[in-house]
């Protein structure tokens, strides 16, 4: 029944306006609230889960591409082990994010984009290609 009276207030507000000759989306958007999404995902490895809160399927998609970027390495791109940690270092006031392998020592370092402050992971070597034999993750080796 709430349906019915909502529906009879909208319809009869866009007749009553109807002179406006404002469209009909609008008069819509008044009366109802929009629905929000809500999407639980968990990575790969099982080991995190999310809930991800959003008012449209493109948002939804861009916040859940963020979070896969991130969170969802399941393995070391050196010795392929599944036991990874999450390291935050701050340097000089400064944050840097990598996951490390807690086996081989390897780490995978993330970059922070200018807008929005969102990671990325680094998966460049130093001459700007794509890093196809170990997908970004490297140890440091003390200039040995």
């Amino acid at each position: 029944m709430e349906n019915y009276y909502a529906y009879t207030i909208v319809m009869s507000q866009f007749v009553t306006h109807s002179r406006t000759r404002q469209p009909w989306k609008e008069y819509i958007n008044k009366f109802f609230i929009k629905l929000n999404m809500k999407i639980n995902y968990t990575t790969k490895n099982q080991r995190l889960n999310v809930e991800i809160d959003s008012d449209s399927a493109k948002d939804a998609f861009k916040k859940l591409s963020e979070f896969q970027e991130v969170f969802d390495e399941s393995n070391c791109g050196q010795c392929n082990n599944d036991d990874l940690q999450f390291i935050v270092r701050t340097v000089e006031g400064n944050d840097y994010y990598e996951l490390r392998c807690k086996s081989c020592g390897a780490k995978l370092a993330f970059g922070q984009h200018k807008s929005g402050g969102t990671l990325f992971p680094k998966r460049k070597l130093a001459n700007g290609e794509f890093d196809k034999e170990n997908k970004g993750w490297h140890k440091w080796n003390n200039g040995n």
